[in-house]
């Protein structure tokens, strides 16, 4: 295995991000903003994070060490994971980056929790840790002893955490009782790896067979019972009966653990006289497809039943789109109602329903033009990745002349 060749130093503090090799959109948006605020970044990830700017932006290095592969035997997939791992624990030993920062475990969650995270600290390397969920398996309904217990092992490993809300704050301190001074709360970066081009909604409707006189709803993302697709379908097939104007678009990527679920939901569209105005592109959408289905849609709905912060609406905001989504996580903090979207009571069809009845009647909808540009500065007020990069590097500065 060939050895990690030093480069010269380019910026005052280096780190290595640990993507697990996934969520570009994230690793892309805080690697190149950690750049532009003089950070050296290592990038490490697969074919799934990498892009073009990995390897012309200057100070930053990507190395491709995480097996993606979906094609192959299960013997095949497991000698390509144990490669993985041996890839980066060689990484670790040889980078030059004292801090390490994960942005998401690999596929061994209870090794990277634990044995890992401690080989981490035996190198005598600095690690800040980026909790998206604080418990992603309580909100799967797959939690466990062992879950939390390993949860606690990484929570405590860490020099210093990173989340997006008050609420996971609060759960860390109570819940696995992490110091405060070692949690930071930290915006949720907009969405700025997608492709903007000149495409319009009208063309963006005609790609999608949209007719000119419907009003597009959208759900976007990967399908997982967390999401509440189903109170979705229900409320649209009440609205449906009403209103006619109305088509769904489902666009997202079937999960392989949420495939009975994603089934009785298209059962449940195939038995409704709506379903004729039900879209569906059930599958992975690429970064250059995203743009497509923003532009086309006049809303995203969020109807998930339990969620910390989402991506999505964000990626949404980007776009100058409103959404509507359910009063779980911070989603009541991140949506002004009738300026940005609104809010709606969770595993609730009827008021759904009545809330996005109250978004197409209401001046937002109406104005939708003149309001995008709107929602589009409130999102870049409050979760640009500049502001990210600022309190991230001084996180980074901290811990590098505290003792380890």
């Amino acid at each position: 295995m060939s050895q990690i060749t030093p480069i010269p130093l380019f910026q005052d503090i280096e780190v290595a991000l640990l993507t697990g090799g996934q969520d570009r959109h994230y690793a892309f948006g805080l690697a190149t903003a950690l750049v532009a605020a003089n950070v050296s970044v290592d990038v490490i990830g697969s074919n799934l994070v990498d892009s073009p700017e990995m390897h012309n932006t200057a100070g930053l290095r990507f190395f491709n060490l995480l097996a993606n592969r979906k094609q192959a035997s299960i013997l095949r997939k497991a000698v390509q994971i144990l490669t993985s791992y041996a890839r980066v624990i060689q990484y670790a030993a040889t980078g030059r980056p004292k801090i390490l920062h994960i942005l998401w475990n690999y596929k061994l969650p209870y090794f990277d929790r634990t044995l890992l995270m401690l080989y981490y600290k035996l190198l005598g390397k600095r690690i800040v840790f980026t909790a998206h969920n604080i418990n992603a398996g309580r909100r799967d309904s797959m939690d466990s002893l062992l879950n939390r217990w390993t949860l606690n092992c990484q929570y405590r490993l860490a020099n210093h955490i990173f989340v997006h809300t008050r609420r996971m704050k609060n759960e860390l301190l109570e819940q696995y009782h992490v110091k405060e001074t070692a949690v930071t709360l930290i915006p949720y970066g907009i969405n700025n790896a997608v492709p903007h081009t000149g495409l319009t909604s009208i063309q963006a409707k005609d790609k999608l067979r949209i007719q000119d006189n419907e009003k597009a709803i959208l759900f976007f993302g990967a399908i997982k019972p967390y999401k509440g697709l189903e109170y979705l379908v229900e409320a649209f097939q009440h609205l449906s009966a009403k209103r006619g104007e109305l088509r769904l678009i489902i666009a997202g990527e079937r999960k392989k653990e949420s495939e009975e679920y994603l089934s009785a939901i298209q059962q449940t569209i195939r038995s409704d006289p709506s379903r004729m105005h039900v879209s569906q592109e059930i599958g992975f959408i690429p970064d250059k497809d995203i743009e497509l289905y923003f532009k086309a849609a006049d809303v995203v709905v969020l109807p998930y039943t339990e969620i910390f912060q989402s991506g999505i609406a964000f990626l949404a905001y980007s776009f100058g789109l409103p959404v509507i989504a359910t009063d779980v996580g911070s989603f009541r903090e991140d949506i002004v109602e009738e300026t940005t979207g609104f809010v709606c009571r969770p595993k609730d069809p009827d008021d759904l329903a009545a809330t996005i009845d109250r978004y197409f009647d209401s001046p937002l909808y109406q104005h939708l033009d003149q309001r995008r540009q709107e929602i589009r500065r409130y999102a870049v007020a409050g979760h640009s990745w500049d502001a990210v990069a600022e309190i991230t590097r001084k996180v980074y500065s901290d811990l590098l002349v505290t003792p380890v």
